[in-house]
């Protein structure tokens, strides 16, 4: 059987896309949702889970770091993928017959300048790669889609314009997630690890919590506060550290974090990406 790496989305969606420019010797299989990325890969249909955690344009995937730290899964690397928005329609149309193009919200907001220059009205779809292969069913040469180069090849669709996006550094950055935790390797780059964690309820915690990293010399490069359990009270943090849990000066740290916190979870140690 051929190793799987499962995927949100339609074929073609740049999640697609990202597991065929990172894990191409991997055979991609799409997913409805976030959650049935994580099952598939916990049950063993899939070797590798790529789940988008934010973009650069419109920030975080919220239901990502709600997901992850209950998924049973560690990330293993960290991918970049460049999201270039193309208008694709039917063969033989052009750009004059277009009326409506349809996508994502996002990334309907991320072309607002292009659609208004040539009076195509935005038109709200599930999302870039299905919008894609909606349009091909569709057959109305007046509808066109926003998507991805790879979503016009795989149905059947021209590219009318390429790089419509009104922003010249729309990135996705998405984490490629595995049943087991990898403590062995070390990037030629650096090292990344990503944690959550709950503060104590004591005055100052998160400040106290955090004070061992930059007096150990830890850089932090992200933290990340969201509600969990539906509580305005009960905060969980998501950070990435630059470094190895092996190393001396993060050892330090992550004892001085763990006596201010009533809980912590250690989400994956893996190589900096040389694109950050």
């Amino acid at each position: 059987m051929t190793a799987r790496i499962a995927f949100q989305g339609e074929p073609g969606a740049y999640s697609h896309q990202a597991c065929r420019e990172y894990r191409p010797e991997l055979q991609a299989l799409p997913c409805a949702t976030f959650e049935d990325v994580i099952e598939a890969v916990r049950t063993g249909d899939a070797e590798l889970a790529m789940l988008p955690v934010e973009n650069s344009s419109y920030g975080r995937v919220a239901d990502i770091h709600r997901l992850m730290p209950a998924s049973g899964l560690h990330i293993v690397d960290e991918a970049f993928v460049r999201v270039h928005i193309n208008l694709l329609a039917l063969p033989g149309t052009r750009i004059d017959d277009i009326k409506g193009a349809l996508s994502h919200t996002v990334l309907l907001g991320q072309c607002r300048d292009f659609l208004q220059k040539h009076n195509i009205a935005p038109i709200t779809g599930a999302d870039t790669a299905g919008s894609a292969k909606h349009v091909a069913e569709m057959g109305d040469p007046s509808q066109a889609a926003l998507a991805s180069e790879f979503a016009g090849e795989i149905y059947g669709l021209n590219v009318l314009a390429r790089h419509i996006e009104d922003h010249g550094h729309n990135t996705t950055r998405f984490l490629i997630m595995a049943r087991e935790l990898d403590l062995k390797r070390r990037g030629d780059a650096g090292m990344i690890t990503s944690f959550v964690f709950r503060v104590r309820n004591i005055p100052a915690a998160l400040y106290k919590a955090t004070g061992g990293f930059a007096t150990n010399g830890v850089n932090m490069t992200k933290l990340e506060s969201y509600m969990v359990d539906g509580s305005f009270t009960a905060t969980q943090f998501f950070s990435d550290i630059e470094g190895h849990p092996d190393d001396r000066n993060v050892q330090l740290a992550l004892e001085e974090l763990d006596y201010f916190t009533s809980e912590m979870t250690l989400l994956g140690v893996y190589p900096t990406n040389r694109k950050r």
